[in-house]
């Protein structure tokens, strides 16, 4: 069985003609179907060229008709235009049309009315949508691709908020750009309210509510890129803006120099995401003490994420452990009682905890995609409906002098989120050994902080 299916400009009077004789053709063969498409006059020659293109045709006129088998599947077969649509009901059913030039022309201007009001409709029901506005700086980057789909479920941000998502690439790349904006649409996901690409940052940030910046750039490029993110997301971004960095590389700094240069935006509203660290240091447990990963909880990141890093253990707990005592789901026992091999801990683990990521890169011979859009919405979760009860996490943010670590630094700690605010968790106690290489790693910070510093002014 085939299904027919009309297009045309809202306005041309032959598609008027056709219309009325495909309904004519349904009145007296009920199993004659046809879908119509009307088209505003400035959008059809767009819509046409891309339709065409899509099938290979050739067709330059309204109205287009094709047949689809609908029962055979595969791609729809053109018919033509109103002279041939014409033609094939005269051979096939029998059936012609003599509507005068006048009644089509009356047709053709209620299509266009009504084609104008369905417009005006729906541009006003989408006034009534406030969507959340989310931009990701570096969208071609493969944690992108993985993020968009977790980002617009539902969970982050609740089911009765649509997402305005703004993908940008300052590189260009319009065309790999306009491809993720299709797959992303292709989604269809409910809460995606639309999709928008961005290859120059030209209003770059406007009515923002979270950005996630994915940039991976060289030390001596980064300070400029950030400054220049940083007015924008000063001038453009809502007030209460929530900024997520992550990467590999320089990501405490990162987010220094875009915090620096929005100082309208509160300090707390930016955050270096330390999350996956943490991730791949309780799967290297878990190997260890033959559980899962999510077995192994409360390992703590302390300093500079992409850099040196004190990994914690002193908290660090596994569930469900097949050891000398066992106990029920609920209950844990200390990591470092559990792993007896202390060499290990001062050697492999930490050798293959700072070498993971790269090993990881390349053999899938690009950067990470899965775990650090994981690590991402983990981070956003918490920020929007708290952390779970007693439950700790590593976050970069900026040091108010917490244990000892200078001020004015993005410093890997642990904090917990409440009411949409994240704090520093304050009973921590470290030994003079441990203190010592968080002052080394707040040295290399601060190093890094005076490099950007010289290639850059901030605005007062």
């Amino acid at each position: 069985m085939a299904k027919f299916v009309l297009a045309g400009k809202a306005d041309c009077p032959y598609f008027a003609k056709a219309e009325l004789l495909a309904d004519l053709l349904h009145k007296n063969l009920p199993s004659f179907t046809i879908h119509k498409i009307v088209q505003h006059p400035d959008d059809w020659e767009q819509w046409l060229q891309t339709i065409c293109d899509t099938n290979g045709w050739k067709h330059n006129r309204s109205p287009i008709v094709w047949r689809e088998m609908i029962d055979r599947g595969g791609k729809g077969s053109l018919l033509g235009g109103f002279s041939e649509f014409m033609e094939h009901a005269q051979i096939y059913y029998g059936i012609t049309s003599d509507i005068k030039a006048d009644l089509m022309m009356t047709i053709s201007a209620e299509n266009l009315q009504t084609k104008i009001d369905l417009m005006e409709e729906e541009t006003y029901y989408k006034g009534l949508i406030k969507p959340l506005h989310i931009w990701i700086t570096s969208a071609l980057n493969p944690v992108c691709y993985n993020l968009i789909p977790l980002l617009c479920n539902g969970e982050i941000f609740g089911e009765s908020t649509f997402i305005s998502l703004h993908l940008l690439n300052i590189k260009g790349a319009v065309e790999e750009l306009s491809a993720l904006k299709m797959e992303s649409e292709d989604l269809s996901l409910p809460l995606l309210h639309e999709v928008t690409i961005h290859a120059d940052l030209n209003d770059a940030f406007m009515n923002a509510g979270v950005i996630i910046v994915l940039d991976e750039v060289k030390q001596e490029e980064l300070s400029n890129t950030c400054k220049e993110y940083g007015h924008l997301i000063d001038s453009n971004a809502h007030s209460d803006v929530r900024v997520v960095v992550a990467g590999n590389s320089y990501v405490n700094l990162k987010c220094y120099m875009i915090m620096q240069s929005a100082p309208s935006i509160a300090t707390c509203n930016f955050v270096a995401v330390a999350t996956h660290l943490e991730n791949i240091a309780r799967s290297q447990l878990a190997k260890k003490l033959n559980v899962t990963t999510s077995e192994v909880k409360y390992v703590l990141m302390w300093g500079n994420i992409g850099g040196s890093i004190y990994i914690d253990l002193q908290r660090a707990k596994v569930y469900n452990y097949d050891g000398a005592v066992c106990g029920p789901p609920h209950f844990s026992q200390p990591v470092l009682e559990m792993v007896y091999d202390t060499k290990w801990l001062e050697t492999e683990f930490l050798t293959t905890v700072n070498k993971h990521q790269r090993t990881v890169r390349k053999k899938l011979q690009h950067s990470l995609g899965i775990s650090e859009a994981n690590g991402i919405c983990t981070v956003l979760h918490r920020w929007y409906h708290d952390s779970p009860p007693g439950e700790i996490m590593s976050l970069g943010v900026l040091s108010e002098g917490q244990y000892g670590i200078p001020e004015d630094l993005v410093f890997s700690m642990p904090v917990t989120f409440h009411n949409g605010i994240w704090k520093v968790v304050s009973d921590i106690k470290h030994s003079d050994d441990v203190k010592e290489k968080l002052q080394l790693i707040a040295k290399e910070i601060t190093g890094e902080k005076v490099f950007a510093l010289k290639t850059t002014t901030f605005a007062s």
